[in-house]
Formats: C-alpha cells, sequence, structure tokens
C-alpha cells in the first residue's frame, strides 16, 4: 500500500496508468462512487509494488508508504538507491508484524442491520462495544434490543461489549453521574445491573463512557470502577473504558478522571484523542498529531502501554467562516468530506504541522466554509505512532461514519487479535 496525493491536471484514469493498476481497485479502495477527483485529495493504492516515476527517490518511496526507510531498501536488495529510473519496480515491505487490539464502536440500528453491518466490520475487530445503555438516578438501565449484534459478533470471533454511558435526552450528564456516585444505594443498583446485563445478555465485558464527570467526583468515579471490576473479574468479563485525552492533571475540566487510579483497575483504557476542535469551537484538526503524542506521553507515567488504546475519529466537522462564538458546526464523516470538496471542486490542503486535511469553499449562498477532517494520510501517521510507543492498539469512533480507507490502513500496519 502507498499513499499518492492528486496533482493539478491528475485523473483517476491517468492515475491508474502511472502505477500500473486497475482504476476499479482504486475507487473501491477510496469508497468512490464516481471518477471525480480534486488536487490534494489522498488516494489509497492498493498495491504493494511501486513503479518509480520521474523524481522518485528511495526515501520519497518510503514516505508515501509509511515505511521505515531501511526496511524498503532491505526489501529492495537488488536496487541501487542513487539510480533509481523511472518504470523500475519498488517492492513495499510488510509491515504488519505488530499485533495489536482494535474496538470500535457501534450505534444499534436494527436487527438486520445490525447484523449485516457487524459482519462487515468483524474482520477488523478485537471488540465491538454496542452503544449504548444509560442509566437514571435509581441506578437502572434502559433496554437494548442488542441479541442479533451480540450473537453475530459472537459468531465473527468479536467479543461484544455493553457501552455504559451517563448520556440523557441533554447529553452527557454531570449532575447524574454526580447523583448516582454520591448515594449508595443508587451506585451499588448500578453495579448489579451492569453486572446483570453483561452476564444476561451474553457480552464479554463492558465498556464505561461517562462524560463530564465533575472533578469533586474523582474518587468515587475511580472507586465505582474498583467495586465494577471486583464483581466481573471473577467470572473473566472485560472491564474497559473510554476516557477524555489528557496532557496534564491540571487541566479544571478534567479532574475527574484519575488516570493512575483508573489504570490500576481497567484491562483497556480507550483515550478519546480527538475533539481538540469541535462543533461548538473555532475552526481547526480534529485530532492534530501533537496533541496526540503529548497525551501518550503523559498517559504512560501512569498507565501500562499494554492496556492503552489511541482513539480515530471517523469524522470531521465543516464550520462557517469567519467564525462566530457561539456558533455550531456540522459534524461530517471523513467520506462526507471529500465528496463535499469534489461537489465545490476545491482542493484538499494538508497541514504537515497538525498532519490533518482540510479545505476552505464557498457554498452557494456566498458563505465561506472550512472543514477539517481525517484522511489516509492523517490516520497513518497516528498508526505509526502506536507502533512507535508499542501501545496495546487503536479504536474508532464510530464504525458507521463513511471511512472506507480504514480496513487498509488497519491490516496494513497492524495484525488484529481476534477472540
Amino acid at each position: 500500500m502507498f499513499i499518492y496525493t492528486v496533482q493539478p491536471g491528475d485523473s483517476l484514469y491517468r492515475i491508474s496508468i502511472k502505477y500500473e493498476i486497475d482504476l476499479d481497485r482504486i475507487r473501491l479502495a477510496n469508497g468512490l462512487s464516481q471518477t471525480n477527483i480534486v488536487p490534494g485529495q489522498a488516494l489509497l493504492i492498493p498495491l504493494n509494488v511501486y513503479t518509480v516515476q520521474p523524481g522518485d527517490s528511495m526515501y520519497s518511496i518510503a514516505r508515501m508508504a509509511y515505511v521505515p526507510f531501511q526496511s524498503l531498501i532491505n526489501a529492495n536488495p537488488s536496487v541501487n538507491p542513487n539510480e533509481l529510473m523511472p518504470g523500475m519496480k519498488i517492492t513495499i515491505p510488510d509491515i504488519s508484524n505488530y499485533y495489536i487490539t482494535a474496538l470500535g464502536y457501534y450505534a444499534l440500528r436494527s436487527p438486520a442491520l445490525d447484523q449485516a453491518l457487524i459482519n462487515d466490520f468483524a474482520p477488523y475487530a478485537t471488540f465491538i462495544s454496542l452503544f449504548e445503555y444509560h442509566f437514571s438516578s435509581d441506578g437502572s438501565l434502559n433496554f437494548l434490543d442488542d441479541s442479533t449484534a451480540i450473537q453475530t459478533a459472537w459468531s465473527r470471533r468479536v467479543n461484544p461489549l455493553a457501552t455504559i454511558t451517563n448520556l440523557t435526552e441533554t447529553g452527557f450528564s454531570t449532575e447524574l453521574t454526580h447523583q448516582v456516585l454520591n448515594n449508595p444505594t443508587a451506585r451499588s443498583n448500578l453495579i448489579n445491573n451492569i453486572y446483570s446485563i453483561v452476564t444476561t445478555r451474553g457480552y464479554a465485558g463492558v465498556n464505561i463512557d461517562f462524560e463530564r464527570v465533575a472533578a469533586e467526583d474523582r474518587d468515587l468515579f475511580s472507586g465505582f470502577l474498583r467495586l465494577l471490576k471486583e464483581r466481573l473479574q471473577p467470572e473473566g468479563y472485560w472491564m474497559t473504558i473510554a476516557v477524555p485525552a489528557k496532557t496534564s492533571d491540571d487541566i479544571p475540566w478534567l479532574l475527574g478522571y484519575d488516570y493512575g487510579a483508573i489504570g490500576s483497575v481497567v484491562d483497556l483504557m480507550f483515550i478519546m484523542t480527538y475533539d481538540w476542535h469541535h462543533a461548538a469551537s473555532e475552526p481547526g484538526p480534529v485530532a492534530p498529531i501533537d496533541e496526540i503524542r503529548r497525551t501518550i506521553t503523559y498517559s504512560l507515567q501512569y498507565v501500562r502501554r499494554d492496556k492503552l488504546l489511541i482513539g480515530v475519529p471517523f469524522y470531521g466537522y465543516n464550520w462557517e467562516v469567519p467564525y462566530q462564538p457561539g456558533s455550531i458546526a456540522q459534524a461530517l464523516s471523513n467520506q462526507s468530506a471529500v465528496e463535499l470538496a469534489m461537489r465545490f471542486q476545491v482542493p484538499i490542503q494538508y497541514s504537515t504541522t497538525y498532519q490533518a486535511p482540510y479545505f476552505e469553499y464557498v457554498d452557494e449562498n456566498g458563505q465561506q466554509h472550512v472543514v477539517w477532517f481525517e484522511d489516509a494520510r492523517s490516520v497513518s501517521m497516528k498508526m505509526l505512532l502506536i507502533r512507535e510507543y508499542t501501545l496495546q492498539g487503536v479504536g474508532a469512533w464510530q464504525l458507521t461514519l463513511g471511512f472506507p480507507e480504514g480496513p487498509w490502513l488497519l491490516t496494513n500496519f497492524f495484525r488484529v487479535k481476534r477472540v
């Protein structure tokens, strides 16, 4: 695999001729329903042999393939790096010898859709966390029609997890979490009900996704996790959690999360390394690489690396500009972002500082927009970070958002652990 950045004047046909690959293979790998492309667009080329182009070097080829330079040299012992000629064939080495845990969130739909979609996602997942159960102030949980999803996951050698959230009609609730954590009866009820859901529904374990936990509830939250783990562990159930990304312990709105205490309890910690810019913020990259690196560095002070999963967003945001405080950006899938650039025929830019793509356009009403999202290049850089820090794996929010390159990238960089 390598990633080609579309140049002005390119067409899919010319690119297919250049790299000696069937045009439809490029379309399939990149989820293209048409042959329309725009300059700056990243195209994943699913080949393990690269055809040298004018101006290429072994260094530039290694960068396009996201493989170490020396690995590329070693894979081509008969090639003199200083004597590359157009048309020469360069073997791209297989670097998928890194086994990871892959966790993906899946929002339940209907039994028929659940079965079909989970069948599609299963080859690329160790865990699928079914979204979502939420609790009330007395610790009771809602009902989910999840039987088909659970059975399908198991049949495809994937561990199904029950996602437990503090969601309400108005979003993730700090107050609801505070009420339950500070009420011993409600807290005990919630633990019992989670245990009952896991055991009676046939889950492999649980994923706790309590967001916006208050600083005053920090110790109570960690204690709740310990009590839940004590209930689940004797029977071999997985205890996993999703936590916001932290780069220090003095960020006021994240004081409710004690990485050290949480990391000592859970089996896996999924860090939501995204939304540095979000729907209610000013425009900017959703998952800038420097912030992810800082998050990993901080996390490793408190949590074993074999417990850490780095989150990858399958979405971006579309802001109206100039930005007006209080305005809300539109969320869109990575694939929808590319299709939007195609629709308005605007070039896609790429920030090497943030390792993230973006573009600007003017809509039919004359309103200016800027869109930041993720593509094959930016996700590849995140995959390399996982390898660099030898972390346990990767997670995705969420599986049904359009990102056709995802399975190709995952299997290029890793081998996924299965049940």
